[in-house]
């Protein structure tokens, strides 16, 4: 490394249960939802697991938090032991950070985001609570304005996490199919005004509740997998269905659909297992068939 250079982790339960000795300078949890409660005994567990990461560190090093309710309970703990050295992230977001990134312009109200325009790979409400996290952390090492401005508006993405596939006559193709339960589907249906949106596998739950305030987005449902009959009787009260089984009827049938300025979201909701090896297969095999349309 450098002189200078910063190691960035992104490191799940599993790995922080394995982890005994490390002191992260900056230590974030962006948020915590039911999951994993296979391998723990509850959800008390699961969240302990994830505080054990500002259980390692220096009292003296950062402890940032983003908003929402899953993570107050956390923050208040750290905070109550770190005597000012906890950041949270929320919709005092200028007031918090002590920053003004953008001429005064970087504030996050909700879901409207002055600046959010101008990263192309960072949209939704909850891709506005990440950059507010990575803009405290950069900040807090001694990062320039200039340089984090830069960096959002020109961060490519990753795969399969609202991932922009191409934009065909006026309609963006996105892959999120990393979205494997309902809570982590629910910011992408927020992130684009009008919706075609291709759902389904391997589902955790029987119900789409986290989904139900951004249906008004949703122009059709496109179920797919083994659990597409169940989807879509829980959607039809809601939004048009189409039970489309295979991926591949789902982005055809979405493509005749979708018109100029609407996006076509492979956003499943569900575990990829039914029909692909994993939820990266089941991305790229979306990606072909966008590539091939």
């Amino acid at each position: 490394m450098p002189a200078g250079g910063v190691y960035v982790l992104e490191l799940s339960s599993y790995q922080i249960d394995l982890t005994f000795t490390l002191d992260c300078d900056v230590a974030v949890l962006l948020n915590i939802t039911p999951d994993h409660l296979d391998r723990y005994d509850g959800f008390e567990a699961y969240a302990a697991s994830k505080v054990r990461l500002f259980e390692m560190q220096s009292a003296s090093n950062k402890a940032i938090f983003s908003g929402g309710d899953s993570t107050t309970a956390i923050c208040n703990q750290i905070n109550r032991e770190r005597s000012g050295r906890v950041l949270w992230v929320d919709n005092r977001f200028e007031e918090l950070l002590g920053i003004s990134v953008f001429a005064g312009e970087a504030t996050i109200y909700g879901e409207h985001v002055s600046w959010q325009r101008d990263w192309p790979a960072l949209q939704g409400p909850h891709n506005a609570e990440n950059a507010g996290v990575a803009i405290g952390v950069c900040s807090s090492l001694d990062s320039n304005e200039q340089a984090i401005a830069k960096g959002l508006s020109t961060y490519p993405g990753l795969p399969h996490r609202m991932e922009r596939i191409r934009e065909i006559d006026g309609v963006l193709y996105v892959n999120d199919s990393k979205a494997t339960n309902p809570t982590s589907t629910a910011p992408a249906l927020a992130a684009y005004p009008v919706i075609h949106w291709i759902l389904g596998g391997e589902a955790k739950t029987d119900e789409l509740d986290a989904c139900i305030p951004h249906l008004g987005h949703v122009k059709t449902a496109f179920t797919i997998g083994r659990d597409s009959a169940m989807l879509a009787a829980v959607l039809r009260p809601h939004v048009p269905v189409s039970q489309s089984i295979t991926l591949e009827q789902a982005v055809l049938r979405a493509s005749r659909a979708a018109r100029a300025g609407e996006t076509v979201l492979l956003s499943p909701a569900c575990a990829s297992f039914d029909q692909f090896r994993d939820y990266e297969d089941r991305g790229d095999q979306f990606r072909r068939l966008v590539e091939a349309l």
